[in-house]
């Protein structure tokens, strides 16, 4: 295991608080650890504030209070750009990608070194297949489900060691919603840590190590991700009232 903050953690937040209007938090006191090689789901009903962490921890909201810390540096009020030059990198839910250019135009604008985007590219090809095929169709003419594929590749031409995902499956027909969680589980097993954020909440917690359940911008509960799908209370609160269905 790599080097990590002083909790043991690759990356965690620590008492964070955040908002977009003066004196209005999103976030209070918000504390996440994620171990490095995890999935880590964040859930929690609208307005909870779950999109407004992840945007915390790469630095596009800057907290007010408390820390992002990933391998023992405090990234508190970097900008984007230095945190991907730290291992982080990050899928927003919505225009998550430059539409009017073609696939692999779309990957060489992930790239932080040119020399080594038509390598990366090609690794990125084997990981999402499809998007070789379809290497000069615009972006902007793709379904959904592959328009968040190419986002997801993007953001892995760095080499993460950290990938942020905001509502991956977030308006996919149901084939793709189940090719981009086993695109997640790929990505997870080949060694980059997943910090998720994700309305289909049964279904990530059944595939997530650990899981946090935010309410009110704050922690509600926490704990490994198939133990919060068996808490009662979580589910009549936040999983459509009834402890989980078994997820293999």
């Amino acid at each position: 295991m790599s080097s990590a903050s002083k909790n043991g953690a690759l990356l965690s937040t620590e008492g964070l608080t955040a908002g977009y209007v003066p004196e209005v938090d999103i976030l209070t006191d918000v504390d996440l650890r994620v171990n490095e090689g995890e999935i880590v789901t964040v859930i929690g009903p609208n307005g909870a504030g779950k999109s407004t962490l992840i945007k915390s921890i790469f630095g596009l909201v800057a907290p007010r209070e408390g820390r992002v810390v990933l391998r023992g540096e405090d990234l508190t009020g970097l900008p984007p750009h230095s945190i991907t030059r730290r291992g982080m990198s990050y899928v927003p839910q919505l225009d998550n990608v430059f539409q009017s250019l073609t696939v692999e135009e779309n990957l060489e604008m992930g790239a932080l070194e040119s020399g080594r985007a038509k390598d990366r590219i090609r690794a990125i090809y084997e990981i999402f297949p499809r998007l070789g095929e379809r290497h000069t169709q615009a972006a902007g003419t793709m379904s959904g489900g592959e328009r968040q594929m190419l986002a997801m590749g993007r953001a892995l031409m760095p080499e993460p060691s950290v990938l942020l995902l905001d509502e991956p499956s977030a308006g996919l027909a149901p084939a793709f919603v189940e090719a981009i969680f086993e695109k997640v589980n790929e990505i997870n097993n080949a060694g980059v840590t997943i910090v998720m954020v994700e309305q289909n909440a049964r279904r990530a917690l059944g595939m997530s190590d650990r899981g946090y359940v935010l309410d009110l911008g704050s922690n509600r509960f926490e704990g490994p991700g198939r133990e919060l799908l068996d808490d009662p209370k979580v589910a009549e609160l936040y999983l459509g009232g009834t402890a989980r269905l078994d997820i293999s």
